[in-house]
This record gives structure tokens, C-alpha cells and sequence, in this order.
């Protein structure tokens, strides 16, 4: 096939963060099976994932005079990175890029369908591009590229980082970003004190970091969605930050791709951003991912690990992404390499950096973590800044004028080879299965260097009685399994099993640490993840408003300032509340209409059972003795109050988080439910209620 040009090329610098093509772009269209037929005006323009430069780099256009050997060439280039505008492949074909002096990157059907984007940057003054088109409806359209005179290996991109910004003091660190001089400014939430509202933005954080605006690629905390639905934090970044109502987004900086993920959303493994995410990463063909949110998975901080974006983290570790940035915690934390669970992992890990420091007081660390952190400081206010190339980074903390600790580390990108490969994980890495029942363990298959294929799974070494089944069977890389394991009645012992992925002649392993053991008795839930609870159960509930559910509450006060719907949890992030959203008044969300139940998971209680838990529930002047929050056991069809708070007319009761503890030594032994409910079950008024850390133990 007769390809590309080999000539010197009108070309323009890029020393801002774009790196936009100016000018009549002359493009070249290589179709299945023919030669080159270079178009005469511009491709029109079509949905892309930003791109920014490195300082000194260089664009060109692809001119009409076409050369043979099917090249893109750029006389004195050290490295070049096409811009691919069209690339419509069908069934196993495939476009192969390949540096001149190094590199190579071969494109599918899953890279980035319907947009425009940049390639990796591949080493030399020239890249081959390589098509592999059996099929007669697949195309794909080049147009332009970048390219530097200085090593691939100097080519340094700078991006600041920073959560829980405008606070008192972001006059202090705006300055170290302004000295920074970064290609892109990455915001980890909660920008705007105390409640993301228009006016916070406007007086707040504007005065101080909107001169980086052009630059900032933000993503929302908590405190923002203290206005409803972060409209406040929206109508400031605009489409910046992303679709109204969703706040998640992807950009390119250099040979990096970063993912900006909103955490005060649904985010569990199903939910549309997890699967949006997932998607994003297997489209990406750059070698170094970062991404970065508000709520950390890992701190030693107030707030503590937050298991709620585990979802986030096993896609990012399956595949192969190297940074997280978070904040939510107000103080500077540095954690080894992790999985998931937090099991340190210095060859596949992704390494967090919670940077909480932006100008928004101190919290302390005290906390114990699943993961281990290497460093941290909670009172100097600082911004993190990243220094990025195509094959890792180094992270530095820039301390505010007049304080003195820093920090710094240092990785390389997992994905900097261009060989093909897959790995192959599993979380949780240890799990329990008592006899008789079964437990789940999800399998992620990662992929590297452009590798596609198809890997078939199989577990072994499993204890005795113990049988493992997977879904599916075989996985398209990246991607991901669930493995089933079943204990028999007869099942006993423990076992480091083997998973085992193969594709081809080349096969990679996870272990499995499994014990079998008998059926547990107590319960633990901090609500930070789906443990199995169960809204109207019975069918029953008649509630229209405020129905419970699990997430992270929105503080709401009436007109007087009395607090009804408490803001914060009694630990972590998310609780059981009554419509957690604060609505557009103080009634706009709370219990209306009537009862609305939550029913756990089965509980096997120990002997000399004890209940305890955090409640808060508040009403209004306008509440009744037929209002409540209570709670029943439910063993078998026998229902048992245990707990209950009435409302009392004429008298208005602010929301406050209290302990309760329920004696539940007569029902040792038996497997029961717990039902929550609440009800504004008379004439209508104000009722709010939430539940955190329900526990039953001996």
C-alpha cells in the first residue's frame, strides 16, 4: 500500500496547552486495499479528547504531496505523535503505528470510536503506519502531528494538583501554582467554601485561582453539592467540568491520560459512571494514566479510608493506571503502591497521593489505613506538582512560603513498553467461604503495549470442597470475571489458590488466599459499601418523599438555621438516610407520605447479642407523636420493636448524631433482619432520619 509523505512541513509552536492544528488542514485518507487520496480541504471537525502539549512542541499538517513507503516523516524530529480523526475499524482489523527508532502501538475497533485523538509519541523522525484492513467498511484518517526536537526522555509536561482549596488561605497557594507554570491545573474538590455556591466561586475562589481557569481541569467535593446538584460549581467551570449532572471527563497531557471522576455520585460497580470509566480506559492508548476525585480510597486522616470508590480503583488497577490524586482529608498523605484492598504491590500498584492542602484549615492523621503511607504532614499548606514524561513521573509537595516540609517520589509508567501483554488480579486477594454457602471474588484482566486478546480463566489449589466457577469463562483484555466459590457442607481447610490466565502460549497468575470456615456470627456496617440492605422489603411502604437509601447526606436547615438533615456521617462518607439530597428548600427531600423501611442482610446473632448504632433524626414544630424512626428485629414473620423515637408536637428537634444500644441476648443463636423505618405518618410536616455503624456482636 503506497502511503504518506516524506518532506519538511510548515509547523507551528505549542508552548500553551493545546496543541491546535491552525490553518487549511490538508489530510490524508488511507482506505482498505488502495492507495492515498489526499483531500483538498480540512476534515470537519468531530468530538476529541483534548490533547496538551509539552512546552517545545511543535505541529504540523499532513500536505497533499505524498511520498511512498507509508511514512509520516519530519526532518531533525526526535519523536512524533499523530492526530487520528477518524478511526472506524470493524471485526480483528487494526492500524499499526511504528517509530522510526523506537515504539509501537497497534490501534483497534475499542480505541476511542467516534473521536479524534492523539497517538502515543513514538521515537524517531519518522512513524510507519502499518494498516491490517480485511474488511472493506473499515478507515481510519490521519491529518496532522506533533513532534519535538529535544529527546522523547526531556519532553516534560508540569501539572499542579490540589483538593480543598478556597478556605481561608488559598491566597497562600495559589502563588506556587502560579510559579509552577503547569500545562494543566487538576482540582481534587471541595474549591469553593462551604457550600460550592455561585457566590462562594465568585468571592471566594475566583479572587484567587480564577486566573488559572483557562488551565484547570477541576472535579467536585462534597462541599460543592452542599448547593443542589453542584449547580453552583457547574455554571462556574462550564463544559470544563464536564456534562451538567455528571462531572466525569478524560484529557491528554503529553503521553499521559488523565480521568477526573466525581465521587459524591453513584459509583458502584454497575452504576453508568463506573461503566463510562472502564470504557475510557480500554479507549486510552496512552502509556501513563492518572485520575483523580475527591474522597480517598486510602487516609490516615478525620475522614479514613472510604471503600465506597473501591469501583473506582479496581478499574483503574486492572487497568494498569500508575497516579490517583485525591483530598476530603485536609493534610498531605503519600501511599505506597496499593491494590484495591490496599495490599501494598510495587509492581502493579497504583500509587495515591492525597494532596487535602489547597488553603482550607488542617485534620489530622491518626487513623489506621488498609494501605501504607510513606509520608505525610498535617499543618503546611502546599500544592502537589507533577512532572510528567512518556514513561513516568515525579511528584513533588511545594510547600506554601515560610514553611519547609516537602516531599518527593518517583515512578515509571506501567504501559511504557510497547510489547503486548496482560496481567491478571483479583480482589479481594484473601477471602472466607463458609460451609454451605458460596463467596464472590472479582478477576480483572489487564492489558498493555496494544495487547487485545481473548484470556481464558481457571482457578486451582482451592481447599477441599471448595469448587470455583467463573463469568464469564474468558475475558476480553481489558476487562474483568467474577469467580464464584462454593464451600460443601463438607469443605474445611485453607489454601493459597492459583488463578490462572492464558492467551495463546502465554499464560500470567493471581493468588488467592482462601479459608473455609464456619457460618459468622455478629455484623459490622459502616455503609461505605453495599453490604446487602434491601428498601421496602416487605412491599408495604407508602412513603412518597425521603424514601432511605444509602449515600453520603446533604445538610438542610430550616429558615431559622435549625439543622434537620445532618451534612456529616459518624464515619467515612456515606450512611442509611431519608433522601440524602438537600432539594431546593429544607422539605424537599424528608419523609412525606407515609413509612419507608430498610431490611438487612440475614444476621446470625452471638451469644449475649448487643445491638448498637448512630441515629439522628430531627422534625419540625409541625410534627406528631405519629412520626418515628424505630427499629424491629425480624425473626422469621415475628416482628420485635426494639427502638423507637417519636416526634412531639409544637417543638422543633435539630438533627444530632446520638448512640443507641439494644440488648439481643434472646435472640442468640438465630438468624434474624433488622427493619429501620421512619414514618411522617400523620397530617404532613418535617422528618428527617439517618442511621451509621449498625453492629451486632457478643
Amino acid at each position: 500500500m503506497k502511503s504518506f509523505l516524506r518532506r519538511r512541513w510548515r509547523v507551528t509552536t505549542i508552548y500553551a496547552a493545546a496543541a491546535v492544528v491552525a490553518g487549511g488542514v490538508a489530510a490524508v485518507v488511507l482506505p482498505p486495499g488502495g492507495g492515498i487520496h489526499p483531500l483538498a480541504a480540512a476534515v470537519p471537525d468531530v468530538p476529541s479528547v483534548p490533547q496538551l502539549a509539552e512546552p517545545g512542541t511543535q505541529s504540523a499538517v499532513i500536505g497533499s504531496s505524498v511520498a511512498e513507503n507509508g511514512q509520516v516523516c519530519q526532518s531533525g524530529a526526535q519523536w512524533l505523535r499523530l492526530r487520528v480523526t477518524e478511526l472506524s475499524l470493524r471485526g480483528n482489523d487494526s492500524v499499526t503505528f511504528t517509530g522510526s527508532k523506537s515504539g509501537s502501538y497497534t490501534l483497534t475497533a475499542q480505541n476511542w470510536p467516534g473521536k479524534a485523538f492523539h497517538t502515543r509519541a513514538f521515537e524517531g523522525d519518522c512513524v510507519r503506519v502499518q494498516p491490517n484492513l480485511a474488511d472493506s467498511g473499515s478507515k481510519y484518517t490521519v491529518d496532522s502531528y506533533q513532534y519535538g526536537t529535544q529527546s522523547l526522555a526531556a519532553a516534560t509536561a508540569t501539572v499542579a494538583a490540589v483538593g480543598d482549596v478556597c478556605g481561608s488561605s488559598c491566597n497562600q497557594t495559589a502563588p506556587l501554582v502560579k510559579n509552577m507554570a503547569p500545562q494543566a491545573l487538576v482540582l481534587a474538590g471541595d474549591n469553593a467554601y462551604d457550600s460550592g455556591s455561585s457566590s462562594d466561586y465568585s468571592n471566594k475562589y475566583n479572587p484567587q485561582y480564577g486566573q488559572f481557569k483557562s488551565i484547570t481541569y477541576p472535579t467536585p467535593g462534597n462541599h460543592e453539592y452542599n448547593t443542589s446538584g453542584a449547580s453552583g460549581y457547574f455554571d462556574y467551570f462550564g463544559a470544563r467540568a464536564g456534562e451538567r449532572g455528571k462531572g466525569y471527563y478524560s484529557f491528554d497531557v503529553g503521553d499521559w491520560h488523565f480521568v477526573a471522576l466525581n465521587s459524591n455520585i453513584t459509583r458502584d460497580a454497575s452504576s453508568a459512571q463506573v461503566t463510562w470509566l472502564k470504557n475510557d480506559l480500554a479507549a486510552n492508548t496512552k502509556p501513563c494514566t492518572a485520575a483523580y476525585w475527591h474522597h480517598p480510597r486510602f487516609s490516615r486522616g478525620d475522614h479514613g479510608d472510604n471503600t465506597s470508590v473501591t469501583p473506582f480503583w479496581n478499574a483503574l488497577y486492572a487497568a494498569k493506571a500508575d497516579l490517583i490524586i485525591a483530598g476530603h482529608d485536609h493534610n498531605y498523605q503519600r501511599f505506597a503502591p496499593s491494590r484495591p484492598d490496599g495490599t501494598r504491590d510495587d509492581t502493579n500498584g497504583v500509587r495515591e497521593l492525597l494532596i487535602g492542602t489547597g488553603g482550607r484549615g488542617f485534620y489530622d492523621y491518626n487513623l489506621d489505613s488498609d494501605a501504607v503511607q510513606e509520608a505525610g504532614n498535617a499543618n503546611t499548606f502546599g500544592v502537589g506538582k507533577l512532572t510528567l514524561t512518556a514513561t513516568g513521573y515525579r511528584a513533588d509537595f511545594v510547600p506554601v512560603s515560610g514553611r519547609t516540609y516537602t516531599d518527593t517520589t518517583s515512578g515509571n509508567c506501567k504501559k511504557a513498553s510497547s510489547t503486548p501483554a496482560f496481567t491478571v488480579g483479583a480482589s479481594p486477594s484473601s477471602v472466607a467461604v463458609p460451609v454451605s454457602t458460596s463467596k464472590t471474588v472479582t478477576v480483572d484482566v489487564g492489558a498493555s503495549g496494544g495487547f487485545t486478546g481473548s484470556v481464558a480463566l481457571s482457578v486451582s489449589g482451592l481447599p477441599s470442597g471448595v469448587s470455583g466457577s467463573f463469568s464469564p469463562s474468558s475475558v476480553s483484555a481489558p476487562g474483568s470475571s467474577t469467580l464464584t466459590l462454593t464451600a460443601s457442607a463438607s469443605a474445611s481447610g485453607s489454601a493459597t489458590a492459583t488463578i490462572t490466565g492464558t492467551s495463546g502460549g502465554v499464560s500470567k497468575t493471581a493468588s488467592l488466599s482462601v479459608t473455609v470456615g464456619s457460618t459468622p456470627t455478629g455484623f459490622s456496617d459502616d455503609f461505605e459499601s453495599d453490604r446487602g440492605w434491601v428498601v421496602n422489603a416487605s412491599g408495604t411502604d407508602n412513603a412518597t418523599t425521603g424514601r432511605w437509601e444509602r449515600g453520603d447526606p446533604e445538610e438542610t436547615r430550616e429558615a431559622d438555621g435549625s439543622v434537620k438533615q445532618l451534612g456529616t456521617t459518624t464515619s467515612g462518607t456515606n450512611c442509611l438516610v431519608t433522601g440524602r439530597l438537600a432539594g431546593a428548600s429544607d422539605g424537599a427531600n424528608d419523609v412525606d407520605g407515609g413509612l419507608t423501611s430498610m431490611t438487612s442482610p440475614q444476621i446470625s446473632v452471638p451469644s449475649g447479642g448487643k445491638l448498637t448504632f448512630s441515629y439522628t433524626f430531627a422534625h419540625g414544630d409541625n410534627s406528631s407523636t405519629e412520626d418515628f424512626l424505630r427499629v424491629h428485629v425480624l425473626d422469621g414473620t415475628t416482628r420485635t420493636k426494639v427502638f423507637e423515637k417519636l416526634g412531639t408536637s409544637g417543638v422543633k428537634v435539630a438533627g444530632a448524631w446520638q448512640t443507641a444500644t439494644v440488648d439481643l441476648a434472646q435472640f442468640a443463636g438465630r438468624n434474624v433482619k433488622l427493619v429501620v423505618e421512619a414514618a411522617d405518618a400523620g397530617t404532613g410536616s418535617l422528618w428527617e432520619s439517618a442511621v451509621d455503624d449498625v453492629r451486632v456482636t457478643g
